[in-house]
């Protein structure tokens, strides 16, 4: 038997094997010599007790060692491979870093287990690590870690205990890991009360833009430019899956000459969404699999111009922007938080259990330690928002003079009650019998056009605004004629559905960006990554645009021929209306609207 204890620590490891050689004797003192001088001295003397170490061959496949009450059963084939080293091996060395880590994984076991330890029952390191709290379980935890992408260890989603073991392990082997995990460094550090070395960061947090434009999908944000956080409520309307609105976080950032401060609120084409989103892939929306968790959960970063549009003008809902009271350090957290999920995050969407509230509770509750411990626990957005406001956390207040809200951006209002105000110009000037903007909007396109022709200057532009309203609406319709179509058993086309697959299959590399990074890394993604990200992002969203613009052209022969119809005829009354405005523009030498 021989001992190994490191001198002023109360650890001591005896190798207990009759059977080594003095080679292999001298190669296991030297193993864990160097391991344990690894250790922080609050871990080394929290192990008051001898533990004995074996070398075994009868390990499971895949399993390097076992932390047995006090005993260290560690794979042979670990030193065989220790001692086939090169002389001058260091600590990236293959060989080497499989030992050691093998014996800080059993080590951080022991410690786990300890009375000092108990880190993988800390309500905060489970949730750094993914085991989150669920609103619809009186506070209790989620069963399984969906965090599973970008890991450098998937055997670490197992349980608390082993997420625990492998991320010390490289919380003391890899310079990288305060980079790569930094609030997960952080709480080692702080409950160590030691640092081990740290490599030089990449600058900022970086995010994949999903549904933009934009011509460089990788955004870099600066945590120091974002002057604030606001809960950012999407209001409901009447669809079933809509009705209590839907959740998002604005980020105030500022523009880059701008100095940090309210002023920010004014850089409007700088400022950026965080929403979760179910990412549908099949075509078609269904209320069964929402219900039974069949979508991806992802968390989406869009340009708010975007999200205006997509609420304000297509789905007539208004945007509620309230500014949460949160200090600089925990926005930085917050943003940081938000990284880690869109980066490793692949959770599942339910209408019910894990929505757009529910997320977004779970991000807050995360992302910042204050918050942990306010009762915010919510599923629906607007509930969500009560309890936000009764935790003094958001400043509803703003809203109250609803003028000064849209002035300086806290609201934008849907553009229905400004479709009703035009169509009152239209209706007065043409004696419509019609009363509402809706029943307007209700009829066939081709009924409209007569009426378009004898509308004069004023009207005119009142109903070119009510006719782009209207195409919206027909390419919504017949987007949703397409999916039935494509899905419709007999009607199936396999050419069109192809053609759809392919789009989606782009789309979802774009939504889940941790694909575009296939073993090259864990965590948040460093320098020679994130170069690689900004070329195959721009390539990957020029396919989607293209595939896109393509896909839409073709569609129209997929369509129903009455679909098709309307859609045609709603676009003939755009075109109608504009060269009407350039004639009568030109008649009256000049454009006045009264």
């Amino acid at each position: 038997m021989l001992a190994c204890t490191a001198p002023a620590q109360a650890l001591s490891l005896q190798i207990e094997d009759a059977a080594l050689r003095p080679a292999q004797a001298a190669a296991t003192r030297q193993l864990l010599d160097t391991t344990v001088e690894r250790l922080p001295p609050a871990w080394a003397a929290a192990l008051d007790r001898r533990v004995a170490v074996e070398w075994r061959d009868d390990l499971p496949a895949q399993v390097h060692g076992r932390a047995k009450g006090r005993r260290m059963l560690l794979d042979r084939a670990l030193l065989d491979d220790w001692m086939a080293r090169p002389a001058d091996a260091d600590s990236d060395d293959p060989a080497t870093r499989a030992a050691q880590a093998a014996v800080l994984h059993e080590l951080a076991h022991f410690y786990d287990r300890s009375p000092h330890g108990g880190l993988s029952r800390d309500p905060r390191l489970l949730d750094l690590a993914g085991w989150q709290v669920s609103p619809l379980r009186l506070g209790l935890r989620v069963g399984h870690n969906a965090f599973s992408d970008r890991s450098p260890d998937r055997y670490e989603l197992t349980s608390p205990a082993e997420f625990v073991a492998v991320n010390l392990e490289h919380f003391l082997l890899d310079p990288d890991y305060g980079c790569r995990r930094p609030a997960l460094y952080r709480y080692f550090a702080a409950h160590f009360g030691t640092s081990p070395p740290q490599a030089d960061c990449a600058p900022d947090l970086v995010y994949l833009q999903a549904g933009s434009d934009a011509p460089q999908p990788l955004l870099r944000i600066d945590p120091a430019r974002v002057y604030a956080v606001d809960y950012l409520l999407a209001e409901g309307n009447e669809r079933l899956m809509s009705r209590w609105g839907h959740s998002m976080l604005r980020l105030v950032i500022c523009a880059p000459e701008r100095p940090r401060g309210p002023d920010c609120r004014l850089d409007l084409d700088h400022h950026r969404v965080l929403s979760f989103r179910a990412f549908v892939d099949d075509v078609q929306v269904s209320s069964w699999r929402g219900l039974t968790g069949s979508y991806p959960s992802r968390l989406f970063v869009l340009p708010l111009a975007q999200v205006i549009d997509e609420y304000t003008k297509v789905e007539l809902r208004g945007l509620q922007s309230i500014p949460l009271r949160l200090q600089d350090a925990e926005i930085a957290a917050l943003l940081e938080r938000a990284a880690r999920l869109h980066w490793s995050y692949d959770g599942r969407y339910y209408f019910l259990g894990n929505n757009c509230a529910v997320e977004t509770f779970k991000l807050l509750h995360d992302g910042v330690p204050r918050l942990a411990g306010e009762r915010l626990a919510s599923i629906t957005p607007t509930a969500l928002l009560r309890r936000l406001r009764r935790a003094g956390i958001a400043d509803t207040d703003v809203l109250e003079d609803r003028d000064e809200a849209r002035r300086l951006g806290y609201y934008f209002e849907p553009l229905s009650a400004r479709y009703q105000a035009m169509f009152e110009v239209a209706r007065q000037a043409l004696d419509l019998p019609q009363a509402r903007v809706q029943d307007w909007l209700d009829l066939a396109p081709a009924e409209r056009t007569p009426v378009l022709r004898r509308a004069d200057l004023r009207a005119s532009a009142a109903l070119l605004l009510l006719e782009q309203a209207a195409l919206r609406r027909q390419e919504l319709l017949a987007r949703d004629e397409l999916k039935r179509r494509l899905l419709g058993g007999d009607a199936q086309d396999p050419e069109a559905l192809a053609a759809v697959r392919d789009f989606l299959g782009l789309q979802a590399l774009l939504s889940r960006p941790a694909t575009l990074l296939p073993d090259t890394g864990y965590g948040l993604p460093q320098q020679d990554e994130r170069d690689a990200l900004a070329r195959l992002s721009e390539r990957h969203a020029a396919q989607w645009r293209q595939q896109g613009e393509r896909l839409r052209t073709e569609a129209r022969r997929w369509l129903p021929p009455q679909r098709s119809a309307a859609l045609e005829t709603t676009e003939g009354n755009v075109d109608l209306l504009a060269g009407r405005l350039r004639e009568l523009h030109r008649d009256e030498g000049g454009f006045r609207l009264r």
